[in-house]
């Protein structure tokens, strides 16, 4: 099987083509949007692999920490609550800011997915189920 980068030409699509769109957005966002033709999955599929890279290179750091007994020190009754808080912050901000910029790659990409289903023309009636 041959794969490109190429954007495939907009079209409309049909009712299912667009679920199925819908359902490679919520999968890996962008690769519905490019599916169906839209340049913007492009943008897509890169934010979701950047907070992708920046979660796994800044979660190792912050595990490295909590593993050496950096949480355990964390949990300690004597110390002051708020620098506890505060170092538990400075360790996790990262790893916490790729999964924010995951989740706003999904819902980008959802936004994209109901903008391609509201383009879809409605088929006739259903079957009667007898």
């Amino acid at each position: 099987m041959k794969g490109s980068f190429k954007l495939r030409p907009r079209r409309i699509l049909s009712r299912a083509e667009a679920w199925a769109c819908f359902s490679a957005n919520l999968a890996l966002p962008g690769s519905g949007s490019l599916a169906a033709g839209r340049a913007v999955g492009y943008w897509q599929i890169a934010a979701s692999f950047l907070a992708f890279a920046l979660s796994v290179v800044t979660a190792i750091p912050m595990l490295q920490w909590a593993l050496s007994g950096g949480a355990a020190s964390v949990q300690s009754p004597l110390g002051d609550p708020f620098e506890q808080l505060a170092e538990v912050w400075h360790h996790a901000r990262w790893p916490m800011a790729g999964f924010g910029l995951f989740v706003a790659s999904i819902f980008w990409a959802t936004m994209t997915s109901m903008a391609i289903l509201a383009e879809a023309p409605k088929e006739g009636v259903p079957p009667r189920i007898k």
